[in-house]
């Protein structure tokens, strides 16, 4: 499915449910979901005192966070396929410079 369809798709399911919060919450949300994805990871490194074993609970809060991202998205009437195109072509310059920094500034 691409990256339109999904934002129909949570689109239409937002709208079937009524979950019309106010796009502050959505960001509250998303940066909630997030912090889940991190809790997850934790526990598959056992605190980073293992390796990195998956669990089926990242999958879910993956998906957590990918929904609530699509949500702001389409509050705000942005397409994320151009978005990150533009994100794309914006770190592929950043890396052909070979700007200094770490591997996170040259992204």
């Amino acid at each position: 499915m691409d990256i339109k369809k999904l934002q129909d798709k949570v689109k239409n399911f937002t709208r079937e449910h009524k979950l019309n919060s106010p796009l502050e919450f959505g960001v509250l949300d998303l940066t909630s979901e997030v912090g889940e994805v991190s809790k997850e990871i934790l526990k598959m490194t056992n605190y980073g005192n293992s390796p990195l074993v998956k669990n089926k609970e990242i999958e879910s809060e993956l998906g957590d966070t990918l929904y609530s991202l699509i949500v702001i998205a389409n509050k705000l009437d942005i397409n994320l396929e151009n978005a990150l195109n533009l994100v794309l072509e914006k770190y592929n310059k950043r890396l052909k410079k070979g700007s200094a920094g770490s591997e996170v500034d040259k992204l």
